[in-house]
């Protein structure tokens, strides 16, 4: 399974004129391709499933990251 988010504008016109959404989602699964509107902002967002509940700031990520490398030491 592929997926990506395109801008709209990329996309030829008969299927942008479809689509009311700045940015859409393209799901490509055993030869077949989905195209998703995307109207959340939280879906836009690459990192939405580390930061989706917002519990994981870009602080606590990075002490996270040198207790990683420490351990790895």
């Amino acid at each position: 399974m592929t997926e990506i988010v395109l801008d709209t504008s990329t996309l030829p016109e008969p299927l942008f004129r479809l689509i009311r959404t700045e940015k859409v989602k393209v799901r490509e699964t055993d030869g077949e391709v989905l195209l998703t509107p995307i109207t959340d902002v939280a879906d836009r967002c690459p990192l939405r499933g580390m930061f989706a509940d917002g519990k994981l700031s870009v602080d606590r990520f990075l002490a996270n990251k040198q207790v990683e490398k420490e351990l790895e030491r």
